[in-house]
């Protein structure tokens, strides 16, 4: 099954509409279904006067639809209302008691609370290099230099399942497809690095950025012709050890780099840290090692009994931009599980993403909305198994045009308008263009 959403409603842009635009609308979308392309599709459009909430235009709104990418607009408000606009994730520094005195420390623990942006690139803060040197400075300046244990990466705070149910194995090795863990680092991506030649040749691969310690990759992809685009495919799960590479990429001189999701990535933070610290003379008796690995093996976990600092993460409002205009779907899921500590305290999950959803459910429940009008099963709209119908889309875009947070949510929805599109047969791109003239209806 193929489907065609495009994230933003109509009621964003909706003025005051004369009597006619609703049978220009049906006029619209009746040549549209009788399209050959549209010939087993299911469409779902619903527009309503954003400043009277009159009902201008209803088809199929109340039928539930795989909505993909217009369901971070539900994330997203929820998150706002629910979070705020200010809300940051917070990384803590923590450390135990040592076993002999000439030790300062223990052990070291680098406490995950899901931060989405530990790492990343989008923001100066967050880089790598200055998350190491940050978490440096904290322990130089509480004089600890020598741990008589290990580095440990507590990313358990949602258990060992990071994936909610209904991703599919094609998209969760890609790097839109990245699990959602209890610690995140370099939004969970990592690049692989590819040689590119003459059509019909094998791709060598050279390397991955950042390097991940452990994994072997079986290399498959092909290079196809010139400006063919990528079309190269990453398989891997969470913790996997193993990772399938096939597809092609197109012939050039320059190398050619496809992304892919990590499948541990506490395991490659805590290899590059445990270098940068040991670099610069901190030095610790035992290696480094990640919480979810240590459970993994059935081995004991214990808690730090000091946190020493914090590193905070950019506020909700700075990361919701790059959630839905460049639709960074682990934001989305980051925001979401975030739902359940907030209500039930910071503490292992498992079974957070059934959580999540009960608490957005029940809050839009609460503003009108039906709990199975929202049949969803993430935060990004990934899984192919969400239904959501077009009138709950709409009833969250009015309710956030009226909160004081609105001016962040809206300054950050990509620029385009929308319908539901399902099942459509042919060329997505067609499709898009012929649903554009529909929607030539509302300017």
């Amino acid at each position: 099954m193929k489907r065609l959403l495009v994230p933003l409603l109509c009621l964003v842009y909706s003025n005051v509409f004369s009597q006619t635009t609703g049978e220009q609308l049906f006029d619209a979308l009746k040549k549209l279904e009788a399209d050959e392309q549209f010939k087993h599709a299911i469409i779902s459009l619903y527009v309503v006067d954003s400043k009277t909430g009159k009902v201008v235009f209803d088809k199929n709104a109340q039928v539930g639809l795989a909505p993909a990418s217009c369901q971070k607009v539900i994330t997203s408000a929820t998150a706002f209302e629910l979070l705020g606009k200010d809300f940051r994730f917070k990384t803590y520094i923590g450390k135990d008691y040592p076993k002999e005195n000439k030790y300062d420390a223990g052990c070291l623990f680098i406490i995950g609370s899901g931060d989405p942006t530990l790492g990343s690139w989008r923001w100066k803060q967050t880089q790598d290099t200055a998350v190491y040197a940050k978490i440096l400075a904290v322990l130089q300046k509480n004089g600890l230099y020598s741990f008589d244990k290990n580095l440990l990466v507590v990313d358990y705070l949602y258990g060992l399942t990071p994936l909610p149910e209904g991703w599919i194995w094609q998209d969760i090795g890609n790097y839109y497809g990245a699990a959602c863990f209890g610690f995140n680092w370099h939004e969970n991506q990592y690049d692989m690095v590819l040689q590119s030649g003459n059509k019909g040749s094998a791709a060598k691969l050279l390397r991955t950025k950042p390097e991940m310690p452990g994994i072997n990759i079986q290399n498959d992809i092909l290079i196809a012709a010139a400006g063919s685009g990528d079309n190269g495919y990453i398989y891997s799960t969470p913790y996997s050890d193993n990772i399938f590479a096939k597809g092609t990429i197109p012939s050039q001189n320059a190398p050619f780099t496809i992304s892919g999701s990590m499948p541990n990535p506490a395991a490659v933070f805590k290899k590059e840290l445990f270098a940068y610290l040991f670099k610069n003379k901190i030095t610790f008796k035992e290696n480094a090692l990640s919480a979810n690995e240590a459970m993994l093996k059935s081995l004991p976990v214990h808690n730090a009994t000091h946190l020493i600092d914090s590193i905070y993460s950019p506020p909700l409002d700075s990361m919701n931009y790059w959630f839905l205009k460049r639709s960074v779907n682990l934001y989305g899921e980051a925001f979401l599980k975030s739902l359940v500590t907030l209500k039930l305290g910071f503490g292992v999950r498992e079974g957070t993403y059934e959580k999540a959803i009960g608490i957005l459910k029940n809050f839009w429940q609460q503003k009108g909305i039906s709990p199975a009008a929202l049949n969803i099963f993430d935060g990004s709209g990934l899984s192919p198994a969400n239904r959501v119908t077009t009138n709950a889309l709409v009833t969250v875009m009015q309710y956030a045009k009226k909160q004081n947070w609105f001016a962040s949510f809206y300054n950050a929805l990509p620029e385009m308008n929308g319908i539901i599109v399902n099942n459509f047969n042919g060329s997505a791109g067609a499709v898009r263009e012929k649903m554009w003239k529909v929607l030539d209806v509302l300017k």
